[in-house]
């Protein structure tokens, strides 16, 4: 199978994780401020072509920076204004951001690779469907979360990673873009 075969549409739901996926992952720390949020390339163009694509598009990241009192919840909400704006901007869309700020240590059921983010999305967008769901990660948290919940999953990495857990292989969220474009 390949992500082509799922065609997808309008009914469909993209879950989205941030560092790694549309910004910069910084090795061994966390973005703690908008100075420090960096866009991956081509990720305008691809939220850009997943507006037409998607019927909803949510973040669902681990926050745990929060947790360990790196930043706060304020400077968080701040980046991800700026983050919206900024794609909205370019032209794409995301519908709603959500995250956990609990530590991994705490095993919170909203952090990542739990479900609570996706549970609330479903709350508060009832027409999500699982099934009709894929997330896009670059860690095995990501791809636990969405074989969990039910979804596609979608690794993003430079090198391509076989584990059960994971359906596609990409490098990049805009490799993801161009390949559906190109269906």
């Amino acid at each position: 199978m390949t992500l082509k075969d799922l065609n997808i549409n309008k009914d469909w739901t993209l879950f989205l994780d941030r560092d790694g996926v549309i910004n910069k992952r910084l090795e061994d720390d966390y973005v703690k401020n908008w100075v420090e949020f960096e866009f991956l390339d081509g990720v305008f163009d691809a939220l850009k072509y997943f507006d037409a694509l998607f019927g909803k598009i949510v973040v669902v990241t681990n926050q745990q920076g929060i947790g360990k009192r790196l930043y706060r919840l304020e400077d968080l909400e701040l980046i991800h204004g700026n983050m919206l704006y900024e794609v909205k901007y370019h032209g794409g869309r995301i519908d709603k951001v959500y995250f956990s700020p609990h530590l991994a240590a705490e095993q919170h059921p909203s952090r990542k690779p739990g479900i609570g983010m996706a549970l609330q999305a479903k709350t508060d967008f009832p027409n999500i469907n699982f099934e009709k769901s894929v997330v896009i990660g670059d860690s095995m948290s990501d791809m636990e979360f969405g074989k969990k919940a039910g979804m596609y999953t979608a690794f993003i990495s430079e090198t391509p990673k076989h584990d059960a857990l994971i359906d596609f292989n990409f490098v990049s969220l805009a490799a993801v873009a161009e390949y559906l474009q190109n269906s």
